[in-house]
C-alpha cells in the first residue's frame, strides 16, 4: 500500500502571513493538528503544528499583563514560529516507510509533493486507522497471538492448519518474538469456535499466547 492510497487529499494550508490566532482558529474549526504554510505561488514553505502555537504563546511567568500577551500574540505571525525544513514524501512511497520516517524523526504528519507540488498530507491518525484495518479491529471473530519457530513455511502450516478447521482468515501480521529463533503472529479467524481453532493450532506452533473472542 502506499503513500497516495491513504493520505488525505487536498489539505487545508495557510500562508506564511497568518497570525497565530487564525492558526489556532483554524486549526480548532477544522478539527486538525498541522498545517502547512505555501507561499504566494503554492511552493511549500513550512509547517506549524498545534504545539508550535502553543509555543508561541506568552509563558505564565512573564511580567505582561493580559492585555499586552494578546496584543503581542495577535500580530506574531506564522511564518516566526512555522519549521521550514520540512520532511516531505511522495505518494508512491510504501505506507510503512512513512511510518518509519515519522516515528525516526518524532513527527506525527508529513506533507505530500508531487514534484514540487502539495497533493496531500499523511498524518498518525491516517496510521492509526490501518492499523485498525490491518488488525480486524472491527470485524467479530477470534484473536489469537502464536510464537512460532523462526523458520520458512511456519505461516504456511499455521494458515493450512486454520483452513482445515473450517476457519476464514480476517487479519495477519507477524512481529519479532522473544529472541532470534521465533516470531510472534498475530491473526483473527472467523467461522470456527475458539476450542476448536487453539486445539488446530497447538500442534504446528510454539505456544499459543492468547486467544479471545473480539
Amino acid at each position: 500500500m502506499k503513500v497516495g492510497q491513504r493520505m488525505t487529499r487536498n489539505p487545508i494550508t495557510i500562508t506564511p502571513d497568518i497570525t497565530v490566532p487564525e492558526a489556532q482558529a483554524i486549526m480548532r474549526r477544522e478539527k486538525i493538528k498541522r498545517l502547512p504554510v505555501l507561499d504566494s505561488k503554492g511552493k511549500l514553505v513550512g509547517i506549524v503544528t498545534t504545539l508550535d502555537l502553543i509555543h508561541a504563546s506568552p509563558s505564565p511567568a512573564t511580567s505582561l499583563d493580559i492585555y499586552e500577551m494578546h496584543y503581542l500574540l495577535s500580530k506574531l505571525k506564522v511564518e516566526k514560529i512555522m519549521t521550514r525544513n520540512v520532511i516531505t514524501v511522495d505518494e508512491d512511497l510504501p505506507i510503512e516507510e512513512a511510518a518509519r520516517i515519522m516515528a525516526d524523526n518524532g513527527i506525527s504528519g508529513l506533507p505530500v509533493m508531487r514534484g514540487n507540488v502539495l497533493i496531500g498530507i499523511i498524518t498518525e491518525t491516517d496510521l492509526f486507522k490501518l492499523f485498525i484495518e490491518l488488525f480486524g479491529a472491527r470485524h467479530k471473530g477470534i484473536r489469537l497471538t502464536l510464537l512460532l519457530p523462526e523458520k520458512k513455511g511456519e505461516l504456511a502450516k499455521v494458515s493450512n492448519a486454520i483452513t482445515r478447521a473450517g476457519g476464514n482468515i480476517v487479519s495477519f501480521a507477524t512481529f519479532e518474538g522473544e529472541d532470534p529463533t521465533n516470531a510472534y503472529c498475530a491473526v483473527k479467524v472467523t467461522g470456527v469456535e475458539k476450542d476448536a481453532l487453539i486445539q488446530a493450532l497447538t500442534p504446528v506452533v510454539e505456544k499459543v499466547v492468547d486467544a479471545r473472542e473480539t
